[in-house]
């Protein structure tokens, strides 16, 4: 029956349209799903522009889902060990656990790629390779067997290199340095000869006043200040060679994420996508105010030598080379990013403003 017979038929143009809504409506979507997780984080949350992250994103689920989904934030070492999110992921114990990728290297050795790469990409580069590049299909491939479905949901600014008791000012400095690192960087500072040990945030000022360590890294500068470096080191070199973005990820339980409708999964991916861009933005807003602070406080903040830099980007191609070889997955990865990086590399050179170029004609402060 076509329009123009049903009118005449003395069908309503009420009773049309409530017809023709019913055909071509969209199925329903189905509903959020209710569910209230426990969720443990790594780096406690009031490290600003670092841990603070996920429980604005819990904020922000239990907003848009009109209160079904429930993330509640357990701080570090009160359900679980900081550092234990994938293990107790990966076998049930929890729901899901937020943490910085790469401190289950030891089982998952390609999985430090994902958290940060030495001389890799910045955060906008990397969160371009993730959603529009091959970096969340691989991620996804790494995760599978161990029964955990990682979200990217948080990316940050470039860390610093380190704090320091000396100035360095050669790469001879390096050879026994002890310091404090983690994920592939450690693994290239042990390459040039340093002693490298892995301790968590709350027990680096301790080891740095007590000369357990000559020198640490662990985060941004809004960080690096409230953990008090400043107060035992004076030397404050950069840039974060080691880690030009910083990652992390809410890990779900495959059984558990599995078992979630569409709907409830596209939220939650949704929402750790809207906590990518507010980690990036606190991370890149915040860390130019507290740099001015240092100088008050006594601190040097110096960028590393050149020499310095090109031991460690020469000591990158070694471990880099030699963790590929070691597994077939690390290479692939690796490889795609570098692949990545190297075709974006005259778009990034040409299409941004140099960052040592200066205006001539630039007004002077007043």
């Amino acid at each position: 029956m076509n329009i123009k017979h049903m009118l005449k038929s003395g069908v309503s143009i009420a009773c049309f349209a409530g017809l023709l809504a019913t055909v071509t409506a969209p199925a329903h979507a189905e509903e959020v799903e209710k569910l209230k997780w426990a969720v443990p984080i790594s780096f406690s949350s009031n490290l600003t522009a670092l841990g603070d992250t996920l429980p604005w994103v819990a904020k922000q689920l239990d907003r848009a889902s009109g209160g079904n989904i429930v993330l509640e934030v357990f701080e570090p070492g009160k359900m679980i060990p900081a550092l234990a999110v994938f293990e107790s992921t990966a076998t049930g114990q929890i729901e899901a656990g937020y943490s910085w990728m790469g401190y289950e290297r030891g089982q998952v050795p390609a999985s430090a790629l994902f958290g940060a790469t030495p001389f890799g990409l910045e955060p906008a580069e990397f969160i371009a390779w993730m959603y529009e590049g091959e970096g969340n299909t691989l991620l996804q491939e790494l995760f599978e067997p161990y029964n955990v479905h990682p979200i990217l949901c948080g990316v940050i600014s470039p860390e610093a290199a380190g704090w320091f008791k000396f100035p360095i000012e050669s790469v001879d400095q390096l050879n026994g340095l002890k310091f404090r690192a983690a994920g592939l960087g450690g693994e290239i500072m042990k390459e040039v000869g340093m002693s490298v040990t892995v301790l968590p945030g709350g027990e680096l000022y301790q080891a740095l006043e007590t000369g357990v360590l000559d020198a640490t890294e662990f985060s941004l500068p809004t960080v690096d200040e409230q953990l008090g470096f400043y107060q035992v080191a004076k030397y404050y070199h950069l840039p974060g060679w080691h880690q030009p973005s910083t990652s992390q990820y809410l890990y779900i339980n495959g059984d558990v994420w599995n078992g979630l409708n569409p709907t409830t999964q596209a939220l939650i991916e949704t929402t750790c996508m809207a906590g990518v861009t507010y980690a990036m933005a606190r991370a890149e807003a915040l860390q130019g105010a507290v740099l001015e602070t240092f100088a008050e406080k006594g601190v040097s903040a110096e960028r590393l030598p050149d020499e310095v830099l090109q031991k460690f980007r020469d000591a990158t191609e070694v471990v880099m080379a030699r963790e590929s070889a070691a597994d077939p997955q690390f290479a692939k990865i690796y490889t795609s990013m570098k692949t990545f990086q190297a075709q974006n590399a005259e778009w990034h050179s040409l299409g941004y403003l140099p960052r040592d170029w200066k205006w001539a004609n630039e007004p002077a402060a007043k």
